[in-house]
């Protein structure tokens, strides 16, 4: 049993996490500019333009009908550059006709031309705009940290969002077919 005095402590620290976590979400939410739409779960994402290396403009409705994971990534980055081999791997497992990772460099296109030619990659790789508001915030990112991803269902809804590295169960989850 707890002792009063211990209870009180308790219930102390759970307060002040509690109203550290609202601060944090609160400081997070205010680096997003006036007027700027951020897509949250179960809301259909937005439908940005992104140009590939070739210049080529690709808009993420391109891939409805199919699951996306959309990884934003940079080539500075040591987490994403640890995550690549397994995103590599997941889009080898699931073939070309299943889901597919789209990877989105928050970077320089010199910096990610250099890194994918050492690296190359099974999926498109696009460039995020870093602009305010950069691409990655528009899709939830409101932290900017990196690397970060989204799964989006076969009609362009978030299904959800993670920031850091994906495990083996997130990919596993990404690559499962839809519930009917």
């Amino acid at each position: 049993m707890i002792s009063r005095s211990n209870g009180i402590i308790l219930g102390a620290a759970v307060l002040v996490a509690g109203v550290g976590g609202w601060l944090q979400h609160a400081s997070q939410r205010a680096r997003v500019p006036a007027g700027v739409q951020v897509a949250q779960t179960g809301e259909m994402a937005p439908d940005v333009a992104l140009r590939d290396l070739d210049g080529k403009e690709h808009r993420l409705s391109e891939y409805r009908g199919r699951r996306v994971l959309i990884n934003f990534w940079a080539s500075w980055c040591g987490p994403c550059l640890k995550e690549i081999p397994s995103l590599v791997q997941a889009q080898a497992n699931v073939g070309e006709k299943g889901p597919i990772i789209v990877g989105i460099a928050m970077d320089d296109p010199t910096n990610v031309r250099a890194f994918l030619a050492a690296h190359p990659v099974n999926y498109p790789i696009l460039l995020g705009s870093l602009d305010i508001p950069s691409t990655s915030v528009r899709l939830g990112n409101v932290g900017q940290v990196l690397p970060y991803s989204v799964l989006l269902d076969e009609n362009g809804h978030m299904l959800f969002s993670r920031r850091g590295i994906l495990d083996a169960d997130d990919l596993k989850a990404w690559a499962a077919p839809a519930a009917p």
